[in-house]
């Protein structure tokens, strides 16, 4: 019932319009990138900034890429994620991270990618587990704008904004 009701409320990446911009997360993704975010409470305020560095390495003989990513928050807290993502078609990826629970599943079109997946995310203490709807879109070729959102029961509770920068 959750998962029928949370499709409903994404857009597909099958109707998106086309874009001359096509983004290939593996070859954006390679290399070092800079990005900023900030994290929207459930009515919509702000409530946390951070920054992230990134190295992206992609090894074309398993069609994988490791993407090590080193967050900075505005209260001093680090944290670091590691994603193995491995392209499985023309636009299809599946990747795995050690607080993504089971598989993330991207699909792209033009100038955009979409993530869907189960996040652990620290919470009092321990954690929950909350469903992320993560959109990309390359703006321009060094630019990249991400808008996830989160959802717990079917309810959004939060929402995060990053812009990504080549270096």
């Amino acid at each position: 019932m959750v998962m029928m009701f949370l499709g409903a409320c994404s857009a597909s990446v099958k109707t998106l319009p086309e874009s001359d911009k096509v983004l290939k997360i593996e070859e954006y993704f390679q290399g070092n990138s800079k990005a900023y975010g900030i994290l929207f409470d459930r009515g919509g305020s702000p409530s946390r900034h951070f920054s992230v560095d990134l190295l992206g390495t992609w090894d074309e003989k398993t069609k994988t890429l490791t993407l090590e990513e080193d967050f900075v928050f505005d209260d001093g807290e680090e944290s670091r994620r590691v994603w193995v993502i491995k392209k499985t078609g023309s636009n299809q990826y599946v990747g795995t991270a050690g607080d993504v629970i089971g598989e993330a599943k991207g699909f792209s079109r033009g100038n955009a990618f979409h993530w869907d997946y189960v996040l652990e995310v620290p919470y009092k203490g321990s954690t929950i587990a909350l469903k992320i709807d993560d959109w990309l879109f390359l703006s321009d070729d060094d630019v990249l704008i991400n808008r996830a959102e989160m959802f717990k029961f079917g309810f959004k509770v939060g929402e995060i904004v990053i812009s990504f920068n080549k270096q």
